[in-house]
C-alpha cells in the first residue's frame, strides 16, 4: 500500500495532456479538461493541453515534441486507446517508447475491471518512458482519465509517494544516454 511521506518534499511536475481525437476541440473535450482540472489541483502544472487528430503519424510527431522538449516531464494522451481502426494511440506511442511500463496498463484494467467489468479487455493503456519522459496513454473517457489519474498517476507522480514513485526515477531516466543525454 502506498503512503505519503510528509517529511519529503512535494516537487510538482510539469505535464503536457493530449487528445487523440477527429472531433473533439479544447471547448467541448471533457477528458482533456478533466486531466487538467485534477493535475492542477494536485499541484502539477499543465504546461500544455492540446488536441491531435486520430492518425498514427500525427500522434508520433506529437510525442516526440513533447519528448524532446526539456519542459515537459510528463506526457498524457486521452482517446484512441480502443480497437477500432482509427484507435492508432498504443501503437504510436510504442513507436516512440524506449521503455514499456507494463504494470501501468495492467492495474489500470484491474482496476477498471471493478467498475466496468469484463468490458475492460478494450482498453489498451499503457504507459512507459522515451528521452527521459513518462507517457502514459489513458481512454478517452472522462471517466477512464479520472480513475486512471486518482487511483495511479496522482500517487507515482508525487514525490512524497513511498515506499516509491516515478518522480524520484527522473534524474536517472537519462543514464543510458550517457554524460552529453
Amino acid at each position: 500500500m502506498t503512503r505519503i511521506d510528509e517529511n519529503r518534499p512535494f516537487l510538482p511536475v510539469a505535464i503536457a495532456v493530449l487528445t487523440v481525437s477527429d472531433t473533439r476541440t479544447l471547448d467541448d473535450d471533457k477528458s482533456g479538461r478533466t486531466l487538467e482540472e485534477m493535475i492542477t489541483a494536485d499541484g502539477h502544472r499543465v504546461v500544455r493541453r492540446e488536441i491531435v487528430r486520430d492518425d498514427f503519424e500525427a500522434i508520433v510527431a506529437r510525442l516526440r515534441t513533447y519528448v524532446e522538449d526539456p519542459g515537459i516531464d510528463v506526457a498524457i494522451t486521452t482517446g484512441g486507446t480502443g480497437v477500432t481502426g482509427r484507435d492508432t494511440t498504443p501503437e504510436a506511442m510504442k513507436a516512440v517508447l524506449e521503455k514499456e511500463i507494463e504494470g501501468f496498463g495492467e492495474l489500470f484494467r484491474w482496476l477498471s475491471f471493478q467498475k466496468i467489468g469484463t468490458s475492460t479487455i478494450q482498453s489498451r493503456a499503457l504507459g512507459g518512458v522515451a528521452g527521459g519522459t513518462y507517457l502514459f496513454a489513458l481512454p478517452g473517457s472522462p471517466s477512464a482519465c479520472r480513475d486512471a489519474w486518482q487511483d495511479i498517476l496522482r500517487h507515482q507522480l508525487d514525490s512524497r509517494t513511498r515506499p516509491c514513485n516515478l518522480v524520484e526515477l527522473m534524474p536517472r531516466l537519462k543514464e543510458h544516454l550517457g554524460a552529453g543525454g
